[in-house]
């Protein structure tokens, strides 16, 4: 593609950002429109496993993105009473593949994004809000009625994706039954930082992330119908159905400020065939939004993000590389939105004797099967 282009990408997020960076480090002109009006430390954590890792070294941010986290060392699935149904390979997968895996709060890594991006490709406080295509570009059309003209468009505006609402016109997510809270304890002390777990119980999980420095990401979900809400507050809802799980579940619910917990309801979309029509194009949750069960949502915006940016640089025309980022990606991606939604289901099952059957199956599974399955995962090959 021709260097000189000018890249529209719509969300400053995790995916637009590391598309952002990629771009400009292949001499493209980039410019993100984020409708949030500054980057704010919210929301919780998230994990940069070992192929987004990679990912981010083909743009030389691995060592930026390690330093802001804290490298998980081993993992484990628990039943709640904290006994052990299997252990997750994070340091044997790691060390094999050559990159660690990343815990790290989501604020901080937008800040390292950010910081390697620049200050110039960044307008906060405006949304892309629609776009019409020309002969010669796309006109994209911003929150302030300003237009603005480009010769590619890439929307990365997350979930309910303004872009591809108008691409696809194919409504909206679908609910995938269970809602989740999200928190940040930031007292030290109260979980192991050497282990990350993920416990499993009858229609309820409960997840613990180290972040380093003394936090602690957690998560959990139940479930229950969309659109509710917590009253008065998360930790009464959250105590209730979890008492009697093992520690440090209790204690970490406890020693997180009610006001930061975040509920979210967990949605998806049907996979699709195609992220780019004419001058426009999906990455991240924007083209395959998927649920958090693999812990893949934001790597693989990562991977899209330098497998496209890559194709713009080696492609000479746009529709070539268009054409070659949906052969390369498309069924990677989708793969794991089909993975993730069944075994979200399967982590959710209510029904006692299901999940006894689900829990002893699960400690037979033999360790080679495991390796082999998460090398799949874990790998990613630079393009």
């Amino acid at each position: 593609m021709d260097t000189n282009r000018t890249v529209v990408i719509a969300g400053g997020g995790i995916g637009g950002l590391t598309l952002g960076v990629a771009l400009r480090r292949a001499g493209i002109s980039v410019r993100i429109f984020e409708r949030a009006a500054a980057i704010r430390p919210v929301g919780a954590g998230i994990t940069m496993q070992t192929n987004a890792m990679l990912a981010f070294r083909t743009i030389g941010l691995d060592t930026a993105v390690a330093e802001a986290g804290h490298a998980m060392q081993r993992g484990a699935i628990l039943d709640p009473r904290g006994r052990s149904l299997g252990t997750m390979l994070v340091g044997e997968m790691a060390q094999e593949l050559g990159a660690p895996m990343i815990a790290i709060h989501r604020s901080r890594l937008q800040e390292v994004l950010q910081q390697a991006l620049g200050p110039e490709p960044l307008t906060l406080g405006l949304k892309v809000v629609g776009f019409r295509e020309e002969p010669e570009g796309v006109v994209v059309r911003l929150s302030d009625g300003q237009e603005v003209r480009a010769d590619l468009l890439v929307g990365a505006d997350g979930l309910r994706s303004t872009v591809r609402s108008q691409l696809l016109d194919d409504g909206e997510p679908r609910y995938a039954g269970y809602t989740s809270w999200r928190g940040v304890c930031e007292v030290p002390g109260l979980a192991d930082p050497t282990i990350t777990t993920e416990t499993w119980g009858t229609g309820l999980r409960f997840g613990v992330v180290p972040l380093g420095e003394g936090r602690t990401y957690w998560f959990a979900t139940a479930n229950l119908p969309a659109g509710g809400i917590d009253a008065p507050d998360a930790h009464g809802e959250l105590l209730t159905r979890f008492s009697g799980w093992h520690a440090p579940v209790r204690a970490l619910i406890e020693n997180t400020p009610a006001a930061t917990i975040v509920r979210t309801d967990i949605q998806d979309r049907p996979p699709v065939q195609h992220w780019a029509r004419g001058r426009v194009v999906l990455i991240g949750d924007a083209a395959h939004p998927m649920t958090p069960n693999m812990g893949q949502g934001g790597g693989q915006a990562v991977e899209d993000a330098v497998v496209l940016a890559r194709c713009l640089a080696t492609e000479k025309e746009w529709p070539a590389a268009l054409a070659r980022y949906e052969r390369l990606r498309l069924p990677r991606a989708n793969s794991f939105v089909s993975q993730s939604r069944r075994l979200g289901a399967i982590g959710q099952w209510e029904n006692a004797l299901a999940c006894w059957l689900r829990d002893r199956l699960f400690r037979l599974v033999p360790e080679s099967s495991m390796r082999a399955n998460l090398r799949r995962v874990l790998t990613f090959t630079p393009i």
